[in-house]
């Protein structure tokens, strides 16, 4: 189940600062990671892409969709994950919280509470179905996340540096969660090692696409970059 999604010239800007500029891609690979610098770009664009926000100019379609305009559709085609989990989670108990996407999409409460119980089965964590999600580890806060995103059965996964902070056990765990779903994953990370099995990197810099291909040859490009800012002294200059 491998999604579209298509840039056409696309612009982003807030409060007169241009975030995004002239984006233009057309992406149809199942494992896909976005990589640059802070202040790049690449959580506007996650958000962008989730029809999160609308762009200032521009097109973006996801499967044929303008998510932005087609809420509904939104619901079916793309779950995002951010990364801090408290933005996320609204409901106090781990069911009720998986349950409600799936109510979103139509679903009654009865259906969507049987869903959720079988998500949870799959993941082997039938005994969370009560649990209160203040009692559990940022971790397993970030796995609730995960499930009911995957219970909602999008087919593009939006993961917007959702392990960040996290352990290697606890971001080791989570990756083999996510190499179960059967979707499209846009993974955006700073860590070259949570894209090792991608098949396609997206490069932004400074809001403009830098590069854009094969995992290994835009890897290759960023981190030669990267290597090469960390030996300037950028950090050193004062403004005047």
């Amino acid at each position: 189940m491998t999604s579209r999604i298509e840039l056409c010239d696309l612009v982003f800007t807030v409060e007169g600062k241009t975030i995004l500029r002239g984006l233009t891609l057309d992406l149809c690979q199942r494992r896909i990671g976005i990589v640059g610098r802070n202040g790049s770009g690449k959580s506007t664009l996650a958000r962008l892409i989730a029809g999160l926000t609308r762009p200032s100019s521009g097109e973006i379609r996801v499967n044929g969709h303008d998510l932005a305009r087609d809420r509904r559709a939104a619901l079916d085609e793309v779950g995002i994950l951010f990364q801090n989990p408290e933005h996320q989670i609204i409901f106090p108990t781990v069911g009720e919280e998986l349950a409600f996407g799936l109510e979103q999409q139509g679903q009654s409460k009865a259906e969507a509470k049987t869903a959720a119980a079988a998500v949870l089965a799959r993941f082997g964590l039938q005994h969370w179905q009560e649990a209160y999600v203040n009692t559990l580890s940022q971790g397993q806060k970030h796995l609730v996340c995960l499930m009911a995103v995957v219970a909602m059965n999008p087919r593009l996964v939006v993961l917007d540096e959702p392990f960040a902070g996290l352990d290697i056990p606890t971001k080791a765990q989570l990756n083999r969660y996510l190499r179960l779903y059967q979707g499209s994953l846009l993974h955006i990370t700073h860590d070259p090692a949570d894209l090792a099995d991608y098949d396609h990197l997206v490069w932004i810099d400074q809001g403009q696409l830098r590069q854009s291909g094969p995992r290994d040859e835009v890897m290759a490009a960023y981190l030669a970059a990267m290597h090469d800012q960390g030996g300037a002294d950028d950090l050193a200059h004062l403004a005047g």
